[in-house]
């Protein structure tokens, strides 16, 4: 049964039960999200052929370090860098290194910096020089397909009807949506209740109310849904080897709707990609 909680008398760990957030804290994740916002727009330059996912990694530390902020990532749970660097077809979770980027190829970075207690959690995807159409097209498609499980986000509404939102979407347009890793509960803490499926029926899932604060973050192949994980414990990569895409933004559910936390201020939320 699905119980929610005040998220100001709740104990600092995961306990199934759903926060309920306030002005404040709504305020705190403005301020958090905001910064990695930035910092992901800041990286639309950086990411060229040639540059390393692990110069990639030291500019986000940087970044948090000059805006008083940590990344989420470092040392968690063992590990050992400041965000993810995921591309062609890893899913999620890769790890940056000193491979340089190459022409052609696409890549995600999450970043999620803790200010203050709070996290904001947000991916993007890179197109590092010029990529093919399929490659653009994935990226479109995955776009959206964010766009329309934010948009399914309103009072009374399940979550199911974020993921049936993505689903439809995704496999009409002849994707697959990946089903081993969802977007979750995030505020105080980076890994909360509930999860928030990418995939399902609209009558599904907990009911949303204002004051919940969770990521959607939609990972979308070209090929099959089927991932693995690889031998560090972390990389996540189609079984297929086909093209995978995510984005990711952090929503705060509202009396009307929702709030966009992590929006780029400068209009960068899908850089490369036409207007």
């Amino acid at each position: 049964m699905v119980t929610y909680i005040d998220a100001a008398s709740a104990p600092m760990k995961n306990t199934g039960q759903i926060r309920l957030y306030g002005p404040e804290g709504f305020e705190g994740m403005r301020k958090a999200s905001q910064i990695t916002a930035r910092c992901l727009d800041e990286l639309v330059s950086r990411v060229v052929p040639g540059v390393t996912t692990n110069e990639i990694d030291r500019f986000v530390y940087e970044f948090g370090m000059d805006h008083g902020a940590l990344p989420a990532t470092l040392n968690y749970r063992g590990y050992t860098k400041s965000c993810c660097t995921s591309i062609n077809h890893v899913v999620c979770h890769g790890i940056p290194n000193d491979k340089p980027l190459r022409e052609g190829e696409i890549v995600n970075i999450d970043v999620t910096y803790v200010l203050d207690g709070w996290h904001g959690d947000s991916s993007r995807m890179y197109p590092v020089g010029e990529i093919k159409r399929a490659a653009e097209r994935l990226l479109e498609i995955t776009h959206k397909t964010l766009m329309l499980g934010i948009e399914a986000v309103k009072p009374g509404a399940r979550t199911g009807a974020i993921g049936e939102a993505i689903q439809k979407y995704a496999e009409a347009e002849r994707c697959s949506v990946v089903r081993d890793f969802c977007g979750h509960g995030v505020g105080k803490l980076f890994h909360d209740a509930p999860n928030i499926l990418h995939y399902g029926r609209a009558e599904e899932g907990p009911e949303m109310r204002p004051g919940m604060i969770f990521t959607i973050e939609p990972m979308i192949n070209l090929g099959r849904p089927h991932v693995k994980v690889l031998s560090d414990g972390w990389t996540a990569v189609t079984r297929d080897r086909s093209l995978t895409a995510q984005y990711e933004h952090t929503i705060g559910v509202t009396e009307t709707g929702c709030e966009i936390f992590t929006l780029s201020p400068a209009g960068l939320d899908r850089p490369g990609l036409p207007a």
